[in-house]
């Protein structure tokens, strides 16, 4: 497959299962506003990964194998985790500054740990420091295919749960009336979260982890108004990252796999950024450019109308170039009718705004929507019709 050799294969699976799990799971962190937890709980991972090591060890067992490991940064992170949650609920600290806490404490103690680690015999060639950024370099068939599992599996409960986390998300009174219990729907999110930052360890890293479950969802979030969408697209865009990420480190092998995956997706974010065509900076900027075309369009037409002269250059300029006005200023024939149209649209704005039975459609006054587009073809002969009779009386 590709040319690239069996190992690479396995690793780029591996970190695409990975991605699109973080993608799909950090899109709910995202929508509940709860995305900092997921930094929380990948910092508390590093003391779990130093305790399991030196458990291990002392039992007799290898120090570094990836279950163990994995099964004491959960234990870790999910001690953090409830720490943060009883300091939110039971203390005057927020949540952020929770989160803050305890993350530095858990990832100072992991530090201490680690170095600790290393003045043992066993401990100098464990190569614990690779969970901080994450290494494939020694990566094991079956450290690859726990790995996926662990991705697919903490992926598959992520679209069981769908349904009520999306709602916690978005209304967690409404969802409570439902019979759900919003704080365990929110635990449950957690865990999940708390699942991919553990079988994310070995790839991506403790630090790097927390990327995935961010980037990816903000990236999708661009693209899209609607909560389902932007999970799915999170998945993908976390699952691109993750095996285009592996594959790109793979051809040059100084290159870390971590931080090239992470790099991938801070990639799709920045184009999201600027070229997704509602919400992206470029999408913007068009608008805000014809917006700014519209107003100097509709107050130069209602000039002309008027009989004013308009001092403004872009607004001479534009209509210029519409061929509305000449370079001495005066209207032509169509730039006349321009204007025309643009004060009898005013006008039955004026007259439809001072109508109380009206006051709903009114309300969509904004000094450029024609009224064409609000009201029905009779609605307006009613309007000229009272236009008409107040022009005579």
């Amino acid at each position: 497959m590709f040319g690239l050799g069996y190992n690479v294969i396995l690793v780029a699976t591996g970190a695409g299962l990975l991605g699109l799990a973080a993608g799909g799971i950090g899109a709910f962190l995202f929508l509940r506003k709860r995305s900092l937890v997921s930094d929380a709980i990948s910092h508390a991972t590093l003391p779990g990964v130093a305790l399991a090591f030196l458990v291990m060890v002392a039992l007799g067992g290898d120090g570094r194998n990836l279950i163990g490991l994995m099964g004491g940064a959960a234990l870790s992170s999910l001690a953090g985790l409830v720490i943060v949650h009883w300091l939110d609920r039971r203390t005057r600290l927020g949540e952020d500054a929770a989160i803050g806490a305890v993350l530095s404490v858990f990832f100072g103690f992991g530090i201490v740990l680690l170095t600790v680690i290393q003045t043992i015999g066993a401990g100098r060639q464990a190569g614990l420091e690779s969970f901080l950024l994450g290494s494939t370099a020694g990566m094991l068939r079956s450290d690859a295919i726990i790995i996926a599992v662990g991705g697919a599996l903490a992926l598959a409960a992520c679209a069981l749960l769908r349904r009520p986390m999306t709602l916690v998300s978005f209304d967690p009174e409404y969802a409570a009336t439902q019979g759900m219990r919003p704080a365990r729907i929110d635990m449950a999110m957690m865990a999940l979260a708390l699942a991919v930052t553990v079988v994310g360890l070995k790839v991506v890293g403790l630090i790097l982890i927390v990327a995935l479950l961010i980037l990816s969802p903000v990236a999708a979030r661009f693209w899209t108004e609607r909560s389902e969408v932007v999970a799915l697209l999170a998945g993908l865009i976390g699952g691109v990252s993750g095996a285009a990420g592996a594959v790109i480190s793979s051809l040059a092998p100084d290159l870390p796999t971590g931080p090239i995956i992470v790099l991938v997706a801070a990639a799709i974010f920045a184009v999201s950024l600027v070229l997704a065509p509602q919400r992206g900076v470029l999408a913007g900027v068009i608008a805000q450019f014809q917006f700014r075309r519209r107003v100097h369009r509709r107050q130069g037409l209602l000039a002309v109308a008027q009989g004013q002269p308009i001092y403004e250059p872009y607004t001479q300029r534009l209509l210029r170039q519409e061929g509305l006005i000449r370079r001495d200023g005066v209207a032509t024939s169509d730039g006349q009718a321009a204007a025309e149209r643009a004060a009898l649209d005013e006008r039955r704005w004026h007259m439809l705004r001072g109508l109380p039975e009206a006051a709903p459609m009114a309300a969509r006054y904004d000094g450029l929507t024609p009224i064409e587009t609000v009201l029905t073809a009779d609605q307006i002969a009613d309007l000229d019709r009272r236009l008409t009779a107040e022009g005579a009386a």
